[in-house]
Protein backbone atom coordinates (compact mmCIF):
# COMPACT_ATOMS: atom_id res chain seq x y z
CA UNK A 1 0.00 0.00 0.00
CA UNK A 2 1.37 3.39 -0.95
CA UNK A 3 1.82 6.09 1.68
CA UNK A 4 2.47 9.82 1.73
CA UNK A 5 5.67 11.68 2.63
CA UNK A 6 6.79 15.15 3.68
CA UNK A 7 9.79 17.07 2.36
CA UNK A 8 12.04 19.66 3.94
CA UNK A 9 13.58 22.42 1.84
CA UNK A 10 16.70 24.40 2.69
CA UNK A 11 17.60 27.68 1.01
CA UNK A 12 21.30 27.12 0.43
CA UNK A 13 24.09 29.18 -1.08
CA UNK A 14 23.23 27.50 -4.41
CA UNK A 15 19.48 27.93 -4.13
CA UNK A 16 16.58 25.94 -2.61
CA UNK A 17 16.97 22.17 -2.31
CA UNK A 18 14.96 19.36 -0.83
CA UNK A 19 17.41 18.01 1.74
CA UNK A 20 15.14 15.59 3.62
CA UNK A 21 12.27 13.26 2.82
CA UNK A 22 10.22 12.50 5.95
CA UNK A 23 8.28 9.24 6.17
CA UNK A 24 5.40 8.58 8.58
CA UNK A 25 5.89 5.12 10.09
CA UNK A 26 3.18 2.74 11.27
CA UNK A 27 4.72 2.72 14.75
CA UNK A 28 7.75 4.17 16.54
CA UNK A 29 11.22 3.13 15.44
CA UNK A 30 14.57 3.24 17.25
CA UNK A 31 17.68 4.81 15.75
CA UNK A 32 19.63 1.53 15.68
CA UNK A 33 16.96 -0.01 13.44
CA UNK A 34 17.69 2.41 10.60
CA UNK A 35 20.42 2.86 8.00
CA UNK A 36 20.57 4.62 4.62
CA UNK A 37 20.78 1.37 2.66
CA UNK A 38 17.30 0.35 3.78
CA UNK A 39 15.70 2.89 1.43
CA UNK A 40 15.88 3.96 -2.20
CA UNK A 41 14.79 7.45 -3.23
CA UNK A 42 13.69 8.26 -6.78
CA UNK A 43 12.56 11.72 -7.87
CA UNK A 44 10.92 13.09 -10.98
CA UNK A 45 10.82 16.84 -11.61
CA UNK A 46 7.73 17.79 -13.60
CA UNK A 47 5.95 20.69 -15.22
CA UNK A 48 2.41 21.82 -14.40
CA UNK A 49 0.99 19.17 -16.75
CA UNK A 50 2.78 16.40 -14.86
CA UNK A 51 5.28 15.74 -17.65
CA UNK A 52 8.96 15.11 -16.92
CA UNK A 53 10.99 18.25 -17.49
CA UNK A 54 13.85 18.37 -19.94
CA UNK A 55 16.28 20.64 -18.14
CA UNK A 56 19.83 21.91 -18.60
CA UNK A 57 22.57 19.79 -17.08
CA UNK A 58 24.09 22.86 -15.46
CA UNK A 59 23.81 26.65 -15.18
CA UNK A 60 26.53 27.14 -17.79
CA UNK A 61 25.30 24.41 -20.18
CA UNK A 62 21.79 25.66 -20.86
CA UNK A 63 21.50 24.05 -24.30
CA UNK A 64 22.45 20.56 -23.09
CA UNK A 65 19.24 19.06 -21.72
CA UNK A 66 18.19 15.71 -20.27
CA UNK A 67 15.12 14.26 -18.49
CA UNK A 68 15.10 15.52 -14.92
CA UNK A 69 14.57 12.26 -13.03
CA UNK A 70 16.60 9.60 -11.28
CA UNK A 71 17.76 8.10 -8.00
CA UNK A 72 19.21 10.29 -5.26
CA UNK A 73 21.71 8.90 -2.71
CA UNK A 74 20.50 8.65 0.88
CA UNK A 75 23.19 10.02 3.21
CA UNK A 76 21.54 9.36 6.58
CA UNK A 77 18.39 7.84 8.07
CA UNK A 78 17.10 8.40 11.60
CA UNK A 79 13.92 8.70 13.69
CA UNK A 80 12.44 12.19 13.66
CA UNK A 81 9.42 14.32 14.32
CA UNK A 82 7.10 15.40 11.51
CA UNK A 83 9.43 18.21 10.44
CA UNK A 84 12.54 16.02 10.27
CA UNK A 85 14.13 16.92 13.62
CA UNK A 86 16.32 14.05 14.77
CA UNK A 87 15.12 11.89 17.68
CA UNK A 88 16.36 8.74 19.42
CA UNK A 89 12.96 7.15 18.81
CA UNK A 90 10.13 8.51 16.72
CA UNK A 91 7.10 7.80 14.58
CA UNK A 92 8.70 9.37 11.52
CA UNK A 93 11.88 8.53 9.62
CA UNK A 94 13.92 11.35 8.10
CA UNK A 95 16.07 10.53 5.10
CA UNK A 96 18.82 13.04 4.41
CA UNK A 97 19.31 13.04 0.65
CA UNK A 98 22.15 14.34 -1.49
CA UNK A 99 21.88 17.90 -2.85
CA UNK A 100 24.02 20.72 -4.17
CA UNK A 101 25.73 21.78 -7.39
CA UNK A 102 26.51 18.17 -8.31
CA UNK A 103 23.02 16.89 -7.47
CA UNK A 104 20.57 19.15 -9.25
CA UNK A 105 17.83 16.54 -9.04
CA UNK A 106 17.22 17.82 -5.50
CA UNK A 107 16.85 21.44 -6.64
CA UNK A 108 13.37 22.91 -6.16
CA UNK A 109 13.73 25.39 -9.00
CA UNK A 110 14.81 25.46 -12.60
CA UNK A 111 14.50 27.74 -15.61
CA UNK A 112 12.77 25.83 -18.41
CA UNK A 113 11.78 29.12 -20.10
CA UNK A 114 14.63 31.35 -18.92
CA UNK A 115 13.15 32.39 -15.55
CA UNK A 116 13.49 30.31 -12.41
CA UNK A 117 10.27 28.71 -11.25
CA UNK A 118 9.45 26.15 -8.61
CA UNK A 119 9.05 22.73 -10.23
CA UNK A 120 6.84 19.87 -9.13
CA UNK A 121 8.89 17.17 -7.44
CA UNK A 122 7.37 13.72 -7.11
CA UNK A 123 9.27 11.22 -4.97
CA UNK A 124 9.03 7.45 -4.78
CA UNK A 125 10.68 6.08 -1.63
CA UNK A 126 10.93 2.32 -1.38
CA UNK A 127 11.80 0.33 1.73
CA UNK A 128 14.43 -2.22 0.70
CA UNK A 129 15.01 -4.11 3.95
CA UNK A 130 13.03 -5.07 7.01
CA UNK A 131 12.81 -2.47 9.79
CA UNK A 132 12.04 -3.34 13.39
CA UNK A 133 9.45 -1.09 15.04
CA UNK A 134 7.81 -1.07 18.46
CA UNK A 135 4.92 -3.09 17.02
CA UNK A 136 7.08 -5.57 15.14
CA UNK A 137 8.89 -5.64 11.80
CA UNK A 138 7.67 -3.73 8.76
CA UNK A 139 8.52 -4.53 5.13
CA UNK A 140 7.76 -3.30 1.64
CA UNK A 141 6.67 0.26 2.43
CA UNK A 142 6.26 2.56 -0.57
CA UNK A 143 5.90 6.34 -0.23
CA UNK A 144 4.87 8.03 -3.47
CA UNK A 145 2.61 11.03 -2.88
CA UNK A 146 3.36 14.36 -1.14
CA UNK A 147 1.73 15.42 2.11
CA UNK A 148 3.46 18.78 2.44
CA UNK A 149 6.75 20.66 2.50
CA UNK A 150 8.54 22.53 5.28
CA UNK A 151 10.93 25.41 4.61
CA UNK A 152 12.18 26.84 7.93
CA UNK A 153 14.48 29.32 6.15
CA UNK A 154 11.50 31.15 4.63
CA UNK A 155 9.38 31.26 7.78
CA UNK A 156 8.19 34.80 8.49
CA UNK A 157 8.21 35.88 4.84
CA UNK A 158 4.92 36.96 3.28
CA UNK A 159 3.93 37.93 -0.27
CA UNK A 160 2.00 40.92 -1.54
CA UNK A 161 1.58 43.25 -4.53
CA UNK A 162 2.03 47.00 -4.81
CA UNK A 163 -0.93 49.10 -5.93
CA UNK A 164 0.88 51.34 -8.43
CA UNK A 165 -1.62 51.02 -11.29
CA UNK A 166 0.69 51.42 -14.31
CA UNK A 167 3.01 48.62 -13.13
CA UNK A 168 2.13 46.80 -9.88
CA UNK A 169 5.02 44.71 -8.57
CA UNK A 170 4.78 41.50 -6.61
CA UNK A 171 7.07 41.37 -3.61
CA UNK A 172 8.07 39.29 -0.64
CA UNK A 173 8.66 40.90 2.73
CA UNK A 174 9.74 40.20 6.29
CA UNK A 175 8.79 42.12 9.42
CA UNK A 176 11.38 41.99 12.25
CA UNK A 177 10.22 39.93 15.19
CA UNK A 178 11.41 42.28 17.91
CA UNK A 179 9.64 44.61 20.29
CA UNK A 180 11.11 48.06 20.00
CA UNK A 181 10.27 51.65 20.80
CA UNK A 182 12.36 52.90 17.91
CA UNK A 183 11.98 52.48 14.17
CA UNK A 184 13.90 49.76 12.33
CA UNK A 185 15.87 49.87 9.09
CA UNK A 186 14.62 48.51 5.78
CA UNK A 187 16.77 46.33 3.51
CA UNK A 188 15.55 46.40 -0.09
CA UNK A 189 16.97 43.51 -2.11
CA UNK A 190 16.65 43.31 -5.91
CA UNK A 191 16.87 39.90 -7.54
CA UNK A 192 18.92 38.81 -10.53
CA UNK A 193 17.64 38.20 -14.05
CA UNK A 194 16.66 34.60 -13.36
CA UNK A 195 14.32 35.44 -10.50
CA UNK A 196 11.84 37.60 -12.38
CA UNK A 197 8.33 36.35 -13.07
CA UNK A 198 5.06 36.10 -11.18
CA UNK A 199 6.00 34.14 -8.04
CA UNK A 200 7.58 36.51 -5.49
CA UNK A 201 8.73 33.53 -3.43
CA UNK A 202 11.42 33.03 -6.07
CA UNK A 203 12.67 36.59 -5.46
CA UNK A 204 13.81 35.71 -1.94
CA UNK A 205 14.45 31.95 -2.10
CA UNK A 206 15.93 31.61 -5.59
CA UNK A 207 19.03 33.01 -3.91
CA UNK A 208 19.59 33.03 -0.14
CA UNK A 209 17.90 36.37 0.55
CA UNK A 210 16.31 34.63 3.53
CA UNK A 211 19.70 34.96 5.25
CA UNK A 212 18.86 38.61 5.94
CA UNK A 213 16.10 37.33 8.24
CA UNK A 214 18.45 35.01 10.16
CA UNK A 215 19.00 35.64 13.84
CA UNK A 216 22.67 36.46 13.18
CA UNK A 217 22.00 39.20 10.64
CA UNK A 218 18.87 40.54 12.29
CA UNK A 219 20.90 41.05 15.48
CA UNK A 220 23.34 43.30 13.60
CA UNK A 221 20.51 45.70 12.77
CA UNK A 222 18.51 45.32 15.98
CA UNK A 223 15.84 43.90 13.70
CA UNK A 224 15.35 44.89 10.05
CA UNK A 225 12.49 44.89 7.59
CA UNK A 226 13.22 43.11 4.31
CA UNK A 227 11.56 43.96 1.00
CA UNK A 228 12.21 41.81 -2.08
CA UNK A 229 10.31 43.21 -5.09
CA UNK A 230 9.96 41.14 -8.25
CA UNK A 231 9.82 42.31 -11.85
CA UNK A 232 7.77 40.33 -14.35
CA UNK A 233 10.69 40.38 -16.79
CA UNK A 234 14.08 41.78 -15.75
CA UNK A 235 15.28 45.05 -14.24
CA UNK A 236 17.49 45.93 -17.24
CA UNK A 237 14.46 45.96 -19.55
CA UNK A 238 14.56 49.39 -21.19
CA UNK A 239 11.35 48.76 -23.10
CA UNK A 240 12.92 46.74 -25.86
CA UNK A 241 12.53 43.45 -24.01
CA UNK A 242 16.20 42.78 -24.68
CA UNK A 243 19.34 43.02 -22.60
CA UNK A 244 21.17 46.11 -23.72
CA UNK A 245 23.68 48.76 -22.76
CA UNK A 246 21.41 51.81 -22.55
CA UNK A 247 21.41 51.81 -18.75
CA UNK A 248 17.66 52.50 -18.71
CA UNK A 249 14.85 50.56 -17.03
CA UNK A 250 11.09 50.71 -17.46
CA UNK A 251 10.70 49.73 -13.79
CA UNK A 252 12.30 52.73 -12.06
CA UNK A 253 9.07 54.55 -11.18
CA UNK A 254 7.22 51.33 -10.32
CA UNK A 255 9.99 50.21 -7.99
CA UNK A 256 10.17 53.55 -6.21
CA UNK A 257 6.38 53.46 -5.79
CA UNK A 258 6.61 49.95 -4.35
CA UNK A 259 9.24 51.02 -1.80
CA UNK A 260 7.30 54.16 -0.85
CA UNK A 261 4.09 52.19 -0.41
CA UNK A 262 5.80 49.57 1.76
CA UNK A 263 7.22 52.26 4.03
CA UNK A 264 3.82 53.93 4.28
CA UNK A 265 2.20 50.62 5.24
CA UNK A 266 4.87 49.88 7.85
CA UNK A 267 5.29 52.86 10.17
CA UNK A 268 7.99 50.96 12.06
CA UNK A 269 10.40 51.54 9.15
CA UNK A 270 13.03 54.21 9.76
CA UNK A 271 13.00 56.38 6.59
CA UNK A 272 16.56 57.47 7.34
CA UNK A 273 17.83 53.89 7.24
CA UNK A 274 16.62 52.50 3.92
CA UNK A 275 19.34 50.34 2.36
CA UNK A 276 19.25 49.00 -1.19
CA UNK A 277 21.21 46.12 -2.69
CA UNK A 278 20.88 43.53 -5.40
CA UNK A 279 22.79 41.06 -7.53
CA UNK A 280 23.60 41.14 -11.24
CA UNK A 281 20.43 42.55 -12.85
CA UNK A 282 19.46 43.64 -9.35
CA UNK A 283 22.89 45.20 -8.95
CA UNK A 284 22.20 47.16 -12.12
CA UNK A 285 18.88 48.31 -10.67
CA UNK A 286 20.52 49.20 -7.36
CA UNK A 287 22.83 51.58 -9.20
CA UNK A 288 19.98 52.86 -11.37
CA UNK A 289 17.95 53.71 -8.26
CA UNK A 290 20.74 55.51 -6.41
CA UNK A 291 21.58 57.52 -9.53
CA UNK A 292 17.92 58.48 -10.00
CA UNK A 293 17.21 59.03 -6.28
CA UNK A 294 20.58 60.03 -4.80
CA UNK A 295 19.12 61.52 -1.61
CA UNK A 296 16.61 58.79 -0.76
CA UNK A 297 18.74 55.85 0.37
CA UNK A 298 21.01 55.67 3.41
CA UNK A 299 23.43 53.24 1.72
CA UNK A 300 23.72 50.83 -1.18
CA UNK A 301 25.44 47.46 -1.63
CA UNK A 302 25.38 46.46 -5.31
CA UNK A 303 26.69 42.98 -6.17
CA UNK A 304 28.16 42.04 -9.57
CA UNK A 305 26.33 45.13 -10.78
CA UNK A 306 25.60 45.46 -14.49
CA UNK A 307 25.18 49.21 -15.01
CA UNK A 308 27.82 49.97 -17.61
CA UNK A 309 30.14 52.71 -16.48
CA UNK A 310 29.93 54.33 -19.92
CA UNK A 311 26.32 55.40 -19.26
CA UNK A 312 27.11 56.99 -15.87
CA UNK A 313 27.83 60.66 -16.38
CA UNK A 314 30.32 62.78 -14.45
CA UNK A 315 27.34 64.58 -12.95
CA UNK A 316 25.91 61.24 -11.80
CA UNK A 317 29.20 60.50 -10.04
CA UNK A 318 29.13 63.90 -8.41
CA UNK A 319 25.53 63.36 -7.28
CA UNK A 320 26.18 60.01 -5.57
CA UNK A 321 29.71 60.42 -4.20
CA UNK A 322 28.27 61.32 -0.79
CA UNK A 323 26.31 58.06 -0.58
CA UNK A 324 27.80 55.13 1.38
CA UNK A 325 28.28 52.31 -1.14
CA UNK A 326 29.94 48.91 -0.79
CA UNK A 327 30.51 47.11 -4.11
CA UNK A 328 31.10 43.35 -4.40
CA UNK A 329 32.29 41.55 -7.51
CA UNK A 330 34.61 38.73 -8.60
CA UNK A 331 37.54 39.21 -10.93
CA UNK A 332 36.67 36.08 -12.92
CA UNK A 333 32.99 36.94 -13.49
CA UNK A 334 32.19 35.60 -16.99
CA UNK A 335 28.75 37.28 -17.18
CA UNK A 336 29.22 40.87 -16.01
CA UNK A 337 32.72 42.08 -16.82
CA UNK A 338 34.01 44.16 -13.89
CA UNK A 339 36.27 46.24 -16.12
CA UNK A 340 33.18 47.53 -17.95
CA UNK A 341 31.08 48.17 -14.86
CA UNK A 342 32.20 48.27 -11.26
CA UNK A 343 35.95 48.93 -11.53
CA UNK A 344 35.80 52.21 -13.47
CA UNK A 345 32.73 53.38 -11.53
CA UNK A 346 34.42 52.75 -8.19
CA UNK A 347 37.62 54.45 -9.32
CA UNK A 348 35.67 57.50 -10.56
CA UNK A 349 33.87 57.79 -7.23
CA UNK A 350 37.13 57.68 -5.31
CA UNK A 351 38.70 60.23 -7.67
CA UNK A 352 35.67 62.49 -7.14
CA UNK A 353 36.32 62.45 -3.39
CA UNK A 354 33.93 59.77 -2.11
CA UNK A 355 34.78 59.09 1.54
CA UNK A 356 32.61 56.09 2.34
CA UNK A 357 32.76 53.88 -0.74
CA UNK A 358 34.24 50.39 -0.52
CA UNK A 359 34.79 47.49 -2.89
CA UNK A 360 35.42 43.82 -2.08
CA UNK A 361 36.94 42.32 -5.21
CA UNK A 362 37.12 38.54 -4.93
CA UNK A 363 39.61 36.53 -6.97
CA UNK A 364 37.05 33.72 -7.19
CA UNK A 365 33.97 32.48 -5.32
CA UNK A 366 34.62 29.26 -3.39
CA UNK A 367 32.27 27.39 -1.06
CA UNK A 368 32.97 28.27 2.57
CA UNK A 369 29.80 27.25 4.39
CA UNK A 370 27.81 24.46 2.75
CA UNK A 371 30.43 21.71 2.54
CA UNK A 372 29.94 21.40 -1.23
CA UNK A 373 32.90 19.79 -2.97
CA UNK A 374 34.00 19.12 -6.53
CA UNK A 375 34.56 15.56 -7.83
CA UNK A 376 38.11 15.66 -6.46
CA UNK A 377 36.88 16.51 -2.97
CA UNK A 378 38.05 20.12 -2.99
CA UNK A 379 35.78 22.99 -1.88
CA UNK A 380 33.39 23.68 -4.73
CA UNK A 381 34.25 26.71 -6.85
CA UNK A 382 31.15 28.56 -7.98
CA UNK A 383 30.88 30.46 -11.24
CA UNK A 384 32.62 33.80 -10.78
CA UNK A 385 29.32 35.60 -11.30
CA UNK A 386 27.96 34.29 -8.00
CA UNK A 387 29.43 37.08 -5.87
CA UNK A 388 26.16 37.33 -3.96
CA UNK A 389 27.12 34.20 -1.98
CA UNK A 390 29.72 35.91 0.26
CA UNK A 391 27.32 38.84 0.75
CA UNK A 392 24.54 36.63 2.18
CA UNK A 393 27.12 34.97 4.44
CA UNK A 394 28.61 38.34 5.46
CA UNK A 395 32.07 37.30 4.31
CA UNK A 396 32.94 40.64 2.66
CA UNK A 397 35.49 42.38 4.90
CA UNK A 398 38.33 43.57 2.67
CA UNK A 399 38.44 46.76 0.61
CA UNK A 400 39.78 47.26 -2.91
CA UNK A 401 43.32 47.63 -1.54
CA UNK A 402 43.09 44.28 0.23
CA UNK A 403 42.93 45.86 3.68
CA UNK A 404 40.04 45.51 6.17
CA UNK A 405 37.33 48.14 6.22
CA UNK A 406 37.57 50.00 9.54
CA UNK A 407 34.88 52.10 11.23
CA UNK A 408 35.63 53.84 14.51
CA UNK A 409 38.86 51.90 14.91
CA UNK A 410 37.10 48.54 14.48
CA UNK A 411 37.22 46.19 11.50
CA UNK A 412 33.73 45.60 10.09
CA UNK A 413 32.05 43.33 7.58
CA UNK A 414 29.78 44.59 4.82
CA UNK A 415 26.58 44.01 6.79
CA UNK A 416 28.06 45.42 10.00
CA UNK A 417 29.04 48.52 8.04
CA UNK A 418 25.59 48.70 6.46
CA UNK A 419 23.89 48.64 9.85
CA UNK A 420 25.86 51.75 10.89
CA UNK A 421 24.72 53.92 7.98
CA UNK A 422 22.02 56.57 8.31
CA UNK A 423 20.84 59.24 5.90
Amino acid sequence: MSKGYYTLTRVTDYGPYVTKVILPMESAVQADALSPDKFSVYVERMDEKGETLLLPKSWMALDSKEPSCGYIPVKAAYPSDQKGEKLDCGEYVALETDYGPLCQLSSCISAPTGLNVYVKMRYAVTQLEKIETENGPTVGLLYNYPLGNFCPDAEGFLNSTSTYAPEPLNYGYFVPQVKADTRRPLIVWLHGAGEGGVDPTVAYTGNKVTAFASEKIQSLFGGAYILAPQTKTFWMNDGSGQYGTTGKSIYVTALKACIDEFIAKNPGVDPDRVYIGGDSNGGFMTMRMVVDYPEFFAAAFPVCEALYDAVISDQDIENIKHLPIWFTHAKNDPVVKPDQTVVPTYERLIAAGAKNVHFTFWDKIVDLHEGFTDPAGNPFEYIGHFAWIPVYNDDCKLDYDGKPVVVGGREVSLLEWLSLQSR
